[in-house]
């Protein structure tokens, strides 16, 4: 049996490379890397990831995520937020997104795909 108790230390996780699709990148050379932690039989997943400096697009699942390193602008269609340690987010699923990195960003997330439609 798995244990019931996880703990990963983030900022040392071997995180693994996520290539972008070339069509996500707007400036730089943004290169992503993640590290799922658990998943759930209905598909929760709760993990690292790490995204490095540049500007990308992306479209949302349902995730929650807290920053540990980094700092980072999300665009949405209506406003724009700014991340940095400590802070903690909530995506809808669908909103389409772009995120601009300043300093490379860390977060610790737990995300659904969305199940509605």
């Amino acid at each position: 049996m798995d244990s019931p108790v996880v703990r990963v230390a983030a900022r040392d996780a071997q995180l693994a490379e996520e290539p972008l699709d070339p069509s996500q990148v707007l400036e730089g050379e943004p290169r992503t890397s993640a590290l799922v932690i658990a998943e759930s039989a209905d598909g929760v997943e709760s993990g690292v990831w790490r995204c490095t400096p540049g500007k990308l697009r992306d479209v949302e699942v349902n995730e929650t995520f807290v920053v540990l390193e980094g700092e980072a602008t999300i665009e949405f269609d209506g406003g724009s937020v700014e991340v940095g340690p400590g802070d903690v987010c909530v995506l809808a699923a669908g909103t389409q997104t772009i995120w601009t990195v300043r300093k490379t960003l860390l977060k610790g997330y737990t995300s659904a795909a969305d199940t509605s439609g």
